[in-house]
């Protein structure tokens, strides 16, 4: 049996157990049989893969690329992946570039089928590199078998790390946030933003999140967030509102949420947040 992650409670308490535990967790998820099992497959037989074509056809081998990427779903969508590893990311028009989702653009990046003549398969390095990479996701997935909320927290601070790095203009950081699903959840609660603001336009869904962002931390731009107190502010917020979300009554849960709400914000502060 493979390890289940303990998540003793949820919310924002649930949260600091899991960060305060996440190593000794984390290291104990890795050595269940399964995981050993598939790391072990994809590093001793990844370098033997020159195309994107082969990548798709050994099940075992994807199945670990995908998941390093969060991808896991796409698994039967072989013409589809064949498709954005073969183009790469070099070329304007690549899939990779074209998709909203830039979690293909980084599976393609990765893997450089369509960017080098040699792919990145064949470093010494990269097969640590991604199964490193699958071991963290695939924890997460097992966190979020118990709590979604906590998956997606979980997986915040890598992604602002790659957005608010990148060689982009602000807007371009804001649009990288709107265009991941799991990074966009996180923003749209914590700032109290309806998911329908996805049918307006792009112009009018920047101004919207920035303009929360701004009310609620001072600040309109995504590069905010490369500061770790920043993220785990987010974090908090996202917590407590998504507490508040549950039920149309105020649970026990929910009025632990408010009163660590009133606690750091004051009423006033309270009303300004929820409004």
């Amino acid at each position: 049996m493979s390890f289940q992650p303990v998540l003793p409670t949820g919310g924002y308490a649930g949260w600091s157990f899991l960060t305060n535990t996440r190593a000794t967790q984390q290291e104990a998820f890795n050595a269940s049989t399964q995981m050993t099992r598939d790391v072990a497959y994809f590093e001793e037989n990844i370098a033997s893969i020159s195309s994107a074509e082969d990548l798709v056809a050994d099940r075992r081998l994807l199945q670990v690329a995908l998941g390093a990427f969060g991808l896991d779903e796409d698994i039967n969508n072989k013409y589809f992946l064949q498709k954005v590893l073969e183009d790469g990311t070099l070329d304007a028009d690549a899939l990779g570039n074209r998709l909203s989702d830039k979690r293909y653009f980084e599976f393609a990046k990765a893997f450089g089928f369509g960017d080098f003549d040699t792919p990145r398969t064949v470093l010494s390095d990269f097969p640590a590199e991604i199964t490193a990479a699958f071991q963290d996701r695939q924890f997460e997935i097992a966190v979020g078998d118990q709590n979604q909320d906590m998956r997606l927290a979980m997986g915040l601070d890598r992604a602002l790390e790659d957005i608010t790095g990148k060689d982009t203009t602000e807007d371009g950081r804001w649009f990288l946030v709107m265009g991941q699903p799991a990074v966009r959840q996180v923003f749209e609660t914590a700032l109290g933003l309806p998911a329908s603001i996805g049918v307006l336009d792009l112009d009018q869904q920047l101004s919207a999140f920035r303009d929360k962002a701004a009310a609620r931390f001072g600040s309109g731009e995504v590069a905010q967030f490369a500061d770790a107190d920043a993220r785990e502010d987010l974090v908090r917020l996202f917590l407590l509102r998504s507490e508040l979300q549950v039920g149309s009554g105020v649970s026990a849960g929910q009025s632990a949420a408010l009163t660590l709400l009133q606690n750091s914000q004051g009423v006033d502060g309270l009303f300004g947040l929820l409004g």
